[in-house]
């Protein structure tokens, strides 16, 4: 009975593979995924080595740990990358209300978007505060750990098709203008104004394991920590908190919560549906 137990709690062979690709990954190019949750990783390391026609994990890791082309595709395919133009609408409602009548009292506004992915959040944001008239004093950090994803929201050209959708979550959101105003329609795609990036800094970021890089006024980390296990969602909010100014503004997505975090008791509640917090102490 007791081998059978000792047998039945091993790891597998794909379990000890998946190990060893992400601890050689985090010693060869510093990128830590040991303390992502478990079943998404799997699944989008599977799909990659599907992909990639790679017979096993390990066959993946001798091409990762030698080639660093290798490792780009294998951050991309890990990065999830689902985001919209002002995605849950009334997030930036409430953020348009509670959180832009406390950064008109700051001479200069630091901003910090963690986990930026094509860019849609960080032109929403841009516009939004366009219209409330304080783009100007803002600066804006949108960040990644993924640079062929930055490298996409940089550009700021999404599917023309995408548009009406988009249109539809801007007007829901609060928006004071004609949403294509803000784009050029070429082709099939839509080519979003320089003007939005003025005040943007791209940067790429592994929430893992890097340090906090500045104090910032607001910090919107939404729908990342989702794919993190509870040691690194701890990490990350101790980092955020430590980024953060008094009296700062952090929102979290829809899905994620402050609760039972290592600081939850440093924040008040500006919002509960939108899931923005003000830090108090």
């Amino acid at each position: 009975m007791k081998n059978e137990l000792a047998v039945s709690s091993s790891p597998s062979v794909e379990e000890i593979e998946m190990d060893l690709l992400l601890e050689g990954i985090y010693r060869q190019y510093g990128f830590d995924f040991r303390n992502y949750a478990l079943s998404s990783l799997r699944r989008r390391i599977m799909n990659f080595a599907r992909n990639e026609r790679a017979s096993s994990i390990s066959a993946l890791q001798d091409r990762i740990l030698h080639d660093r082309s290798w490792l780009d595709r294998f951050l991309y395919a890990l990065s999830v990358n689902v985001s919209a133009f002002f995605r849950d609408p009334a997030f930036y409602m409430a953020f348009r209300k509670e959180v832009v009548p406390m950064l008109r009292t700051y001479p200069f506004i630091r901003i910090w978007l963690a986990g930026v992915s094509m860019g849609e959040e960080v032109y929403s944001l841009a516009i939004l505060l366009q219209e409330e008239g304080i783009y100007d004093r803002c600066r804006i950090y949108a960040t990644d750990i993924n640079e062929p994803v930055l490298k996409k929201a940089k550009e700021g050209i999404y599917p023309l098709e995408l548009m009406q959708t988009y249109t539809s979550n801007y007007i829901k959101s609060g928006g004071l203008q004609s949403f294509s105003r803000y784009y050029t329609a070429a082709y099939d795609r839509a080519i979003f104004k320089a003007s939005l990036r003025d005040n943007v800094v791209f940067a790429q970021h592994n929430l893992a394991s890097d340090a906090s890089f500045n104090e910032f006024h607001v910090i919107l980390c939404r729908n990342v920590m989702i794919y993190f296990n509870n040691e690194l969602q701890a990490h990350v909010h101790h980092l955020l908190y430590e980024s953060l100014v008094m009296f700062g503004i952090l929102g979290v997505g829809a899905k994620e919560t402050l609760r039972f975090s290592p600081h939850e008791q440093a924040y008040e509640e500006i919002d509960k549906p939108a899931k923005l917090y003000r830090r108090v102490a």
